[in-house]
């Protein structure tokens, strides 16, 4: 064991080494200094633990080596014990000249059968149970071995060789699908919008397309530029059936018929009063040509305040 811990230190040291000369390396480039490079330490941490994995893994392999060499030294002894020096001299001799995995196989698949149990039975029981000394079946040991395998492969293949992408990648990929879902998500949710969640749109492929309707449906009552002619005017402050998104959606929404307003909700989808609600919102300020002259109550620009009770002319749409 005293070996297997030189050995395990000398492997870390190694390790550690490298890190150090990388992470240094690395500052360098970068025109920092080593001590003060964040990146030198995230390196330095991670080639310490990888360091630390390594001489453990050296450890245990070693610590496994000697069980394996203590089992056959038990074997050996219970032959001479049961058989005699020639019989121990000659499984001694053969098991000299095989090979350290043929050995080895031969340990894994050393099973006792049921009916020769009571050979390797212990003395030692506990509530009428007893404990053998069998070996484990060929198949568990060989996953066992697998595992190890996988891990080795597994490291190098994600931490060292950079071929398989690591932990912040793969967040940036399943994120960016996320995102995707929830957009496509959020398109089929479009529709479900009324007058009481309607919220303003203001990127420019919703205004474009709420222009679009506006000059479409709209236009003819309004203006082309929201100037009004039957309708009122869209580009003043004042409003008839209340300003802001919600009173303009659920206008276009219900209509007001009794002003020549026709519904819209059995024309246009909801995402779509949406769009040329916010558009219409768009128009304020813009000072067309040909004006049509102020109707309706000054709209302050609080959802919830109390509207302005300055009236000026209403007739009209």
């Amino acid at each position: 064991m005293k070996k297997t811990i030189i050995y395990s230190s000398i492997v870390a040291a190694f390790i550690l080494l490298v890190a150090s000369i990388t992470g240094a390396q690395t500052a360098a480039d970068a025109g920092g200094e080593p001590a003060a490079n964040p990146y030198f330490y995230d390196k330095f941490a991670s080639y310490f633990f990888i360091a630390v994995v390594a001489a453990l893994t050296i450890a245990v392999i070693a610590a496994l080596v000697n069980l394996l060499n203590a089992m056959i030294k038990m074997q050996q002894m219970r032959i001479y014990q049961e058989q005699g020096f020639e019989a121990y001299e000659k499984v001694v001799a053969q098991q000299s000249q095989e090979s350290f995995w043929k050995r080895m196989y031969k340990q894994w698949t050393n099973v006792v059968p049921v009916e020769r149990e009571k050979e390797i039975m212990f003395d030692h029981d506990f509530d009428g149970i007893r404990e053998l000394d069998n070996s484990l079946p060929p198949w568990w040991v060989a996953m066992f071995y697998i595992t190890i395998a996988f891990a080795g492969v597994y490291m190098v293949y994600y931490h060292f060789a950079g071929v398989g992408p690591s932990s912040k990648e793969e967040y940036t990929a399943q994120m960016d699908v996320a995102k995707k879902e929830v957009a496509a998500y959020l398109a089929k949710q479009a529709n479900l919008v009324d007058e009481n969640t309607v919220a303003v749109l203001t990127d420019e492929t919703s205004l474009s397309a709420g222009k679009s309707i506006f000059i479409a449906s709209c236009a003819a009552c309004h203006g082309q530029l929201g100037e009004g002619g039957v309708g009122p005017n869209m580009t003043d402050d004042y409003w008839i059936n209340g300003g802001g998104i919600k009173n303009v959606f659920k206008t276009i929404k219900y209509g007001v018929p009794e002003k020549g307003m026709i519904s819209w909700q059995s024309q246009l989808r909801p995402n779509d009063m949406q769009r040329v609600a916010s558009y219409i919102l768009t128009l304020r300020g813009t000072n067309p040509p040909n004006q049509k002259e102020a109707q309706g109550t000054l709209y302050t620009g609080e959802e919830n305040a109390a509207p302005d009770t300055t009236k000026v002319q209403t007739t009209g749409i």
